[in-house]
């Protein structure tokens, strides 16, 4: 069986090596947006696919059997792409997505539907603002130059970005701890995310509820209706075209 995920996730190098240990094929996609990407096992390919057609002719080509979205909550088009190549390919998909993140008592969160609404609900909430929205999409805060910025990016940014700005590069998981503390030391009023729901990322949450930081959120963009969905690893390995 040959077994195409998309990928880019903590999900998805697990499921690549669980896969990989049964004795399948595994090919893992990345978008290609990170320098230095955690490689998963079996076979790697970088870039895209040419949109849905080029994605249904590469399953076809390279006779895929399974093909499985572990991409990234925020990734968009991809998930779209992959319904519709699974369709034409006749290939049976299965979606990963990782549950949101759900707020607790004492959390002061503010919903966006984009990064520009997360731009605009900013002036009034705080000054001195913790960024953790990726290095991409930096634009949409240009305007603010009034905030001071600290931006967390495995890769660091491009231009345009705000001018008051430091960048902090780093990747996760992060500690309560280590949060707690970089808050503390830049002096943090706010903080920006998107709602990606990874566990290794969401001590900000936790550290930002303790001082009692507000915190502008990002829903996640719509997906693709009618494919089967795992939440877990666990739970997509028990999927019956994988067993």
């Amino acid at each position: 069986m040959h077994v195409l995920i998309l990928g880019g996730t903590t999900e998805a190098r697990a499921l690549a090596e669980a896969l990989h240990d049964r004795g399948l094929r595994v090919t893992t996609s990345l978008a290609g947006r990170v320098a230095a990407p955690r490689l998963p096992r079996g076979e790697v390919r970088v870039g895209g696919f040419g949109g849905a057609e080029g994605l249904a002719d590469w399953l076809r080509g390279q006779q895929v059997d399974v093909l499985i979205d572990a991409t990234h909550p925020f990734a968009g088009t991809i998930s779209f792409n992959a319904a519709r190549a699974a369709d034409q390919a006749h290939v049976p998909l299965l979606a990963v997505r990782r549950p949101g993140w759900v707020p607790a008592e004492g959390d002061d969160w503010h919903l966006m539907d984009s990064l520009p609404q997360a731009a605009d609900a900013l002036p009034g909430l705080g000054e001195r603002v913790f960024l953790t929205t990726g290095r991409m999409g930096l634009a949409s805060f240009v305007h603010l130059d009034t905030l001071w910025f600290l931006v967390r990016s495995v890769d660091a940014p491009e231009p345009p970005f705000p001018a008051r700005m430091e960048v902090l590069l780093d990747r996760g998981p992060f500690t309560l701890d280590s949060e707690r503390e970089l808050l503390r030391r830049h002096a943090i009023d706010v903080l920006v995310t998107k709602d990606s729901g990874a566990a290794a990322t969401a001590p900000k949450l936790t550290a930002a509820r303790e001082a009692g930081i507000p915190v502008v959120l990002v829903r996640r963009p719509p997906v693709p209706q009618g494919v089967p969905v795992a939440s877990t690893v666990e739970e997509a390995l028990r999927w019956t075209p994988l067993r």
